[in-house]
Order: structure tokens, then C-alpha cells, then sequence
């Protein structure tokens, strides 16, 4: 077979609407090849979908194009330019080490980005090499298959490939490059560079795309910009709630990280939550607590409010009748949040229907949590099962009180107690991504080339809600350790 017939052969069919757009919103180049790109995981799964065979994809040929070897046909990478708030400071940022192939049109006619990360340096790398270490790169692909599989939107992991050189950040490390599959990869950001330094049109040109791909029953309505601020802060509300009901913190919530999709991207510094604690931090250069999990909601409010700048002149001729319509449309995030995250509390302690003094129960029950320290996720796994001697609660005296209100709770909706616990099972996972299970899969994968403790890892993941004898030892605390852990950004 030749190496041109086996590219055509893989499945790749590439489409390239963004590089149809106005030329200042992105830069052309092609990856920087690498020395001997070697493949370290590839998502089966995920393949299938995207409509590519999964045996080609391991050939040679294949994973020269994980690698940015080789451009498979149909495809025009670029570096897409964007801006952003980093921790609140407004910069000039852009894809510093990552390259959009093209979009992939599925066989169900979806349309989905290819970006290859750790490609090599571009106009937007601002003095980096472009690359990434093989250890942050399967992070992004653990814990992003975790939130796939845990119901979360999310942009997905399609492959990792070594490089055969290495990255030099501290230390010397394993270079890679990372396949990620993304809906789109507008963001924040994107609007935030064109409002800067664009015209207005470009600026509509820019927000009629995002309609088109995102959300295409509202493109063609009178008042389509406002409908896309509001859409937008839709899907964010609802993202966000999902994160806060499985203990998810981002880490690096910078407007070039929300997405216009909604879906969850750039799993930089992100870890979950083992005990409960609102203030929360991972990340190691979030030093103000900025981003800490109890502050998610606010920040993602701010970039929300940041987006709605830049679609001022859009929205409305007159200046102040935009900003009374954008402030109006930003003021309903909270309360659309708050629905979303209610709704899913309730659904974690097996409630269907709706009382005033349900905020009151939930807010009991974590509170308890914070002052015992508790475990996030085990605890309610607990009240699933009713096996409530495996939490820190069980014995307080805070806790048998709220356990009588709760089931008092239960008792009041026609459902029985079985489907309220079948609903704690659907709302409840079994397990996360427990950050010393993480580190310990990256330790063996990057230290010693030993990809099985991950493989398993990503196994149990991949079914979070099946509550299975399986998944059982990966539900286990880590030791208690003197120093907080600490994740970092890896770029």
C-alpha cells in the first residue's frame, strides 16, 4: 500500500471554514516535523466516531500526522489568534504551540476540530519552544475522557505521540503532542482579539460563524447577537454547574479558556476536589485563590461580562440601549446557574420534585462536610448506598438530625425510595479522577515507560456511574500528607 493510499484510506475528511475567514484572525503554517513520533495511546472509541479506522491511524503514516509529520489531505493548519484576561490582565495571546489541522465532517455530518498541541513554535509562542512534555499531555487526555464519560461537555482526546526529543522546563522531560478533538476552538478570546483589533465587521463576520456552527437556530433571527450572548451564557451556566457538582476545578479560568461551544478546555493545572472546601486551589500560580472551586461561578459571571463587551456594537446601534441589554442578559447567569446546580443537588440526594426548603437540606449537609472534612465525592457516594458508616458524618450529632430531614424529604414525593436511590446512582459517580491516581499513572508512564497503570486508570473512568466491585479501589483516599497538593500548567 502506498503511503498516499493508506492517508486516504484512514478516514480523514477535512473541511477548513475557519481558514475562510478574515486572514487576520489566524496565521498559516505547517507543524514542525519531529524526530521518531512513537504512539502512546489512541482513543478507539473516539476514532470510530470521527469516522477513522482505527488500524490505519496506527500505521506509520498515521501517526505522522499525530506527530505534524505529515498534513493529511484535506487539511490547512493555522494558529488561530485570540487575546485574553489571564488572571485578570488583559494580553495578546494565540495558539503558542498548538495548530488547527482542519475540521473533521463525522459520518453523522458533524462538524469538529482537529488541533494538534505540542506542534512546535508560531507567531503567538511569545519566546516558547512550542512544544509540550509528555506528562501534561496525558493529563489533558485522562481527565478530559473522565469528564466525557462523567456526562460533562468537554473537549475531547483523540491520540498522544512521543517525540523522540525532549522538552527542556525545569528539567529535561519527554517531548509529545497531543490530538485534541474540540467542537470548535472559539472562545472568549477570539471575540476579544477582534474587538481589540479589528474592525465591526470582522467582528460580525466572526460572530455570524460562531452562529452558524454553534447555533444555527437562532443565525438567521433579527436579534441574533443578543441571542448568541444569551445562548452562550446558557451553555456556560450549565457547564458550570456540572463542574461544581463533581468537585472539578479548572485552575486557569482566563477568558482564552471558556469556550462559545461550552465545552470544558485546556486541562491545565485542573485536579477534583477530595474534601470538601469551597476555597479549593490546585493550581500552583493561582497564589490569591482567584479560580478556587467556591469562586468558579463568579469568575465564569466575569468572563461572560467580558464577552458582552465585545458584542456592544453589535448588539444595539445606541450605545447605552447594547449595554442595558447586555447587562440584562449577563444579570441571568446567576440565577440560570443556580437552577442548574439546585437541580443536580437534588438529583444527588434522590429528589424529584421541588420544595422551598431544599436549599436549606443541601446547604445543611454541606456544611457538615466542610466542618468534618468530609470527602466530596465518597460521602454522597455513602448516601447512595446507605452504607453512611463509611463517612466521616456518620456519628455526628449534626448528622443524624439532617439524615431524619432528608429522608422525611424523601418520604414527601411520590416516588419511592428506589427510585430515588436509582436517581443518587445516575447523579452520583462511583469515582473521579483522584489526583494521586493521576500522578501516579503519569509517574510510571513518564519515569518508566509503563502506560499500563493509565490504561487501567482510564478503564475504570470510563464508566463512572456503573458503581461496579471494580472501580472500588480506586474510591480510596490518598495518605494524609503535610504539604497541599499542588498541580501546574506544564506549558
Amino acid at each position: 500500500m502506498t503511503r498516499e493510499k493508506a492517508i486516504i484510506e484512514t478516514g480523514w475528511n477535512l473541511d477548513n471554514s475557519y481558514a475562510r475567514l478574515p486572514k487576520s484572525f489566524f496565521t498559516s503554517l505547517n507543524p514542525i516535523p519531529v524526530r521518531s513520533p512513537k504512539l502512546i495511546i489512541l482513543n478507539y472509541p473516539l476514532a470510530t466516531s470521527l469516522g477513522l479506522d482505527f488500524q490505519a491511524l496506527k500505521s506509520i503514516d498515521g501517526v505522522a500526522v499525530f506527530a505534524g509529520n505529515r498534513i493529511p489531505e484535506g487539511a490547512s493548519p493555522l494558529a488561530q489568534a485570540y487575546a485574553g484576561h489571564q488572571f485578570g490582565h488583559f494580553a495578546l495571546l494565540g495558539d503558542g504551540r498548538a495548530l488547527l489541522l482542519g475540521e473533521q465532517i463525522t459520518p453523522k455530518g458533524e462538524r469538529v476540530d482537529i488541533q494538534l498541541k505540542g506542534s512546535g513554535p508560531t507567531p503567538y509562542s511569545r519566546r516558547g519552544d512550542g512544544r509540550a512534555a509528555l506528562g501534561p499531555m496525558l493529563r489533558e487526555y485522562i481527565i478530559s475522557e473522565a469528564m466525557h464519560a462523567l456526562g460533562i461537555p468537554t473537549t475531547r482526546s483523540l491520540a498522544v505521540v512521543t517525540t523522540g526529543e525532549s522538552v527542556i522546563r525545569e528539567t529535561k522531560l519527554p517531548g509529545a503532542i497531543l490530538t485534541r478533538v474540540a467542537a470548535s476552538h472559539l472562545r472568549v478570546g477570539t471575540f476579544q482579539y477582534v474587538s481589540e483589533w479589528g474592525a465591526v465587521e470582522d467582528l460580525r463576520v466572526l460572530a455570524d460563524y460562531t452562529l452558524q456552527r454553534h447555533y444555527p437556530d437562532v443565525a438567521d433571527a433579527p436579534n441574533r447577537y443578543l441571542l448568541l450572548l444569551q445562548e452562550v451564557i446558557k451553555r456556560q451556566a450549565e457547564l458550570i454547574a456540572k463542574w461544581q457538582l463533581v468537585g472539578f476545578i479548572h485552575g486557569v479560568m482566563n477568558t482564552d479558556n471558556m469556550t462559545l461551544s461550552g465545552e470544558t478546555i485546556d486541562y491545565g493545572p485542573c485536579a477534583f476536589m477530595d474534601t470538601y472546601y469551597p476555597a479549593t486551589v490546585f493550581s500552583s500560580i493561582d497564589v490569591q485563590g482567584r479560580y478556587a472551586y467556591g469562586n468558579q461561578p463568579n469568575i465564569a459571571a466575569w468572563n461572560l461580562a467580558r464577552f458582552a463587551e465585545t458584542l456592544l456594537p453589535l448588539v444595539h446601534d445606541n450605545q447605552e440601549e447594547a449595554i442595558k441589554l447586555a447587562q440584562d442578559a449577563i444579570s441571568d447567569f446567576t440565577d440560570l446557574y443556580h437552577r442548574n446546580w439546585l437541580a443536580g443537588m437534588r438529583a444527588k440526594l434522590g429528589i424529584f420534585n421541588e420544595e422551598i426548603e431544599d436549599e436549606s437540606l443541601i446547604e445543611g449537609l454541606l456544611k457538615m462536610m466542610q466542618k468534618y472534612r468530609a470527602d466530596y465525592t465518597n460521602t454522597f457516594r455513602a448516601l447512595t448506598f446507605d452504607r453512611l458508616e463509611d463517612s466521616v458524618l456518620s456519628g455526628t450529632p449534626e448528622f443524624g438530625q439532617w439524615r431524619e430531614q432528608w429522608q422525611a424529604r424523601l418520604g414527601r414525593q411520590q416516588e419511592s425510595k428506589i427510585s430515588s436511590y436509582q436517581l443518587m446512582r445516575n447523579a452520583n459517580p462511583a469515582l473521579i479522577p483522584r489526583n494521586h491516581q493521576v500522578e501516579a499513572a503519569l509517574e510510571a508512564a513518564v519515569k518508566q515507560e509503563d502506560y499500563s497503570v493509565m490504561e487501567q486508570l482510564l478503564d475504570v473512568l470510563s464508566n463512572p456511574y456503573a458503581h461496579s466491585p471494580e472501580q472500588a479501589d480506586y474510591c480510596t483516599l490518598p495518605e494524609l500528607s503535610s504539604q497541599p497538593y499542588r498541580t501546574f500548567c506544564g506549558t
